[in-house]
């Protein structure tokens, strides 16, 4: 990633979107939908009001903390409650899941992490330290990485809490709409909906290699966030 987005890594982005959506339509159009009135989501969730809003959330922060793709989450938080109620759900979850990552690492696992990823450490702390909010926000910007491995990352080196977690919050904004709005495709209009997430994704990867280059400032996070 020193000089941009392998091809190879947005080919993986837009078949993971492909692939969920193409998925939740297969099943609306087959028939086979109904059978997820079984599920925990239409049965816990889906028109459960305020209690399967909580139920919803508490899941998706615990998936976002272990590692889950936050894509998915965002996909599932489309389908259960449509593009408005299931962005801001999907994005109060994944920013809450990146600072129970954060945290733990910090107070708790430092050493685990640091024993573990020593030579990452120093590459993010670099890329970080000078000017951390925007930084951050520049790296949830690029469609590719773990989510889960950067939390650690940060949360062992020196950035400060608030800036990280704000620039997160931020730059976890593009992907977040453009997965919840693929998922509320499965009940209205699936086709179009894809497809406008399928250029959403493709303008926000390109905002991303921009930024990218712009202002790391000699800084480069390599392959370690891949």
């Amino acid at each position: 990633m020193a000089g941009g987005i392998r091809p190879r890594l947005l080919v993986k982005g837009l078949a993971l979107m492909l692939s969920l959506g193409m998925l939740g339509w297969g099943f609306k159009v087959s028939g086979l939908h109904d059978l997820l009135d079984t599920g925990w989501i239409d049965s816990q969730v889906r028109g459960q009001g305020l209690s399967g809003d909580m139920v919803f959330l508490a899941v998706a922060i615990a998936g976002v903390a272990i590692g889950l793709p936050r894509q998915l989450i965002c996909f599932l938080a489309g389908y259960a409650f449509g593009l408005g109620r299931g962005s801001g759900l999907a994005l109060a979850a994944s920013i809450l899941g990146c600072a129970v990552c954060f945290f733990y690492a910090r107070l708790l696992g430092r050493d685990l992490v640091m024993h573990r990823f020593s030579g990452r450490i120093a590459r993010i702390d670099d890329f970080l330290r000078d000017n951390p909010l925007t930084m951050t926000i520049l790296i949830r910007c690029l469609p590719v990485g773990s989510n889960l491995l950067t939390n650690l990352l940060a949360g062992v080196s020196s950035v400060p809490a608030g800036r990280f977690l704000a620039g997160s919050l931020i730059g976890y904004l593009p992907q977040t709409v453009i997965f919840v709005l693929l998922g509320s495709g499965i009940h209205v209009a699936p086709m179009l909906r894809i497809s406008l997430s399928v250029v959403l994704f493709l303008l926000s990867a390109v905002l991303g290699v921009f930024l990218y280059r712009r202002l790391r400032h000699g800084h480069s996070l390599g392959e370690e966030l891949d």
